[in-house]
C-alpha cells in the first residue's frame, strides 16, 4: 500500500503527511504532566489504554456469541485487536499517526456492557429517565473518571486527540454535520463542558481510520463466526454481492479447496478489497476536499476516511444479511434476551438494596440521590464481564439462565 500512496502524499520532517495529526502539536491533557523522554504523548496514550482494567476485561465480554461459547469465537478484546491492525495498515498507507491511530482504535470499545448490544439495551431503558445509555459515553466515562490508577488525577488523562477520537470517530455530535439530532449524551456534555472536544467537528484522520476499521473488522469476522458457528454456510454468501465475488474468485483459483480454507480466503480478501477502496476513496476526497492540515480534517463537511458508494452499498447489504442470518438468529437472539433479563435484573436489585454492592461501591452509594445512585449502578454493571455478572446473578438470586 506505502508504493501505491506515496507518490501521492507529500511528508513533514517527522515522516507524517501534512494533513495527519502531529505529537508535537497535541493540545495536551487536562490535567499537564511532563513530557516523556522516551514517547510521544499518542504512544502514553496507546500504553495507558493497554494497561488499564478496562482493557483486560475485553477479553471476557460478549461480540456476538457469549465468550465461553468456544474458543475461537470473537471477544471485544480479539475484535479490538483486529481493529488495531487494520487501523495501522490505513494510518502506514496515509503516512497518518500510527500510535494516535491505534490508541483510538483500542480504547473504542471499553464502554460495552456484558453480552454485547444486549447488555446495552437493558441498561438503555434502565436508565431512560436519566440521560440512557451509550457505550461512546461510557467509554469516555471510564477513561475520564472510572479508571482510578494515577496519585494525581482520576482516568488516565488521555490526550485531547485520543479524546476526541473516542467520542466523534463515528462523525461531529453537533452542528450541521452531526449524523442525527439526537442530544449529546450528558456524560460527555458535562466532561465537554471541562474540557472542550469541539463536538461541532470532526475528529482527525486517525480517528476516522479507527472508526471504519471498526466497520471493516465486524462485517468480515461476524460472517466469519456465523459460519464458524453453522449459522450460515459458505453457498449462502452467494447473495452477497461483496462476499459472493469473493467466493466465485476463490474457488475458480482453488478448486477443490476444502469448506474451512475456502473461508480463510474468503475473510481475507474481504477485508483487503474493503481497505484498497478506503484508501482509494480516502485520497480522492483529499484532494477533491483541498485537505492539507489536521484542521482542514476537522473543518470539513464531509468525513474523509470512508467506503466509495458502490461498497458502502455492499457493506450495508452485509451487515442486513449478518442482521438476518446471525443476530436475529433464534439461538443468538434468544440466548441475547435472556442476557438482557440477567443485567435487568441486576440492577433493580442493586438499585433497591445499594449494600449488596461490593466493598468500595457500596460505600460510595451511600447518601447519593437517585439520578446518581442509577448512573452508579449502571457505571458498575457496564463494566462486568459476562462471566462475573453471571456469577453475580448466581449470588443474588435462585434462577441464573444458562445462556449457552
Amino acid at each position: 500500500m506505502s508504493d501505491w500512496t506515496e507518490h501521492r502524499i507529500g511528508t513533514g520532517h517527522d515522516g507524517l503527511a501534512s494533513f495527519a495529526v502531529h505529537a508535537e502539536e497535541s493540545r495536551g491533557r487536562l490535567f499537564p504532566e511532563p513530557d516523556s523522554r522516551t514517547r510521544t504523548p499518542f504512544q502514553r496514550d496507546r500504553d495507558r489504554i493497554v494497561h488499564s482494567t478496562a482493557f483486560r476485561r475485553l477479553k471476557h465480554k460478549t461480540q456476538v456469541f457469549v465468550a465461553y461459547e468456544g474458543d475461537h469465537y470473537r471477544t471485544r478484546l480479539t475484535h479490538t485487536i483486529e481493529v488495531s491492525q487494520i487501523a495501522r495498515a490505513f494510518a502506514r498507507a496515509l503516512r497518518l499517526d500510527e500510535d494516535l491511530t491505534e490508541a483510538v482504535a483500542l480504547v473504542h470499545d471499553f464502554g460495552h456492557t456484558p453480552f454485547g448490544h444486549a447488555g446495552e439495551r437493558a441498561l438503555d431503558r434502565k436508565l431512560e429517565a436519566f440521560g440512557g445509555f451509550d457505550h461512546n459515553a461510557q467509554s469516555l466515562r471510564i477513561v475520564t473518571a472510572l479508571e482510578r490508577r494515577y496519585a494525581e488525577f482520576d482516568g488516565l488523562n488521555l490526550t485531547f486527540e485520543t479524546l476526541e477520537g473516542l467520542v466523534k470517530h463515528n462523525g461531529p455530535l453537533t452542528g450541521p454535520n452531526a449524523p442525527s439530532p439526537h442530544p449529546v449524551p450528558p456524560q460527555i456534555a458535562a466532561f465537554d463542558a471541562r474540557f472542550p472536544l469541539a463536538l461541532d467537528r470532526f475528529a482527525s484522520l486517525e480517528a476516522q481510520a479507527a472508526a471504519i476499521s471498526d466497520d471493516i473488522a465486524y462485517n468480515t469476522h461476524d460472517l466469519d463466526d456465523g459460519l464458524r458457528a453453522g449459522l450460515i454456510a459458505l453457498d449462502d454468501l452467494e447473495q452477497l454481492e461483496l462476499a459472493g465475488d469473493i467466493l466465485r474468485e476463490v474457488r475458480a483459483r482453488h478448486p477443490g479447496l476444502d469448506p474451512v480454507r475456502t473461508g480463510h480466503e474468503i475473510m481475507r480478501r474481504h477485508i483487503t478489497r474493503m481497505v484498497e477502496d478506503v484508501i482509494a476513496t480516502t485520497l480522492a476526497r483529499l484532494d477533491a476536499d483541498g485537505i492539507g492540515s489536521a484542521e482542514d480534517v476537522r473543518a470539513a463537511s464531509r468525513t474523509i476516511v470512508d467506503f466509495s458508494g458502490p461498497m458502502r452499498e455492499q457493506v450495508a447489504q452485509t451487515r442486513a444479511f449478518l442482521f438476518r442470518r446471525v443476530y436475529r438468529n433464534p439461538k443468538v437472539f434468544g440466548a441475547m434476551e435472556q442476557a438482557e433479563r440477567v443485567v435487568e435484573a441486576l440492577f433493580d436489585r442493586f438499585v433497591e438494596t445499594p449494600s449488596l454492592l461490593p466493598d468500595g461501591w457500596a460505600e460510595k452509594a451511600i447518601g447519593l440521590p437517585p439520578e446518581r445512585l442509577v448512573r452508579h449502578v449502571g457505571d458498575y454493571l457496564s463494566g462486568m464481564t459476562d462471566s462475573f455478572a453471571l456469577a453475580e446473578h448466581r449470588r443474588l438470586f435462585d434462577a441464573t439462565p444458562d445462556l449457552r
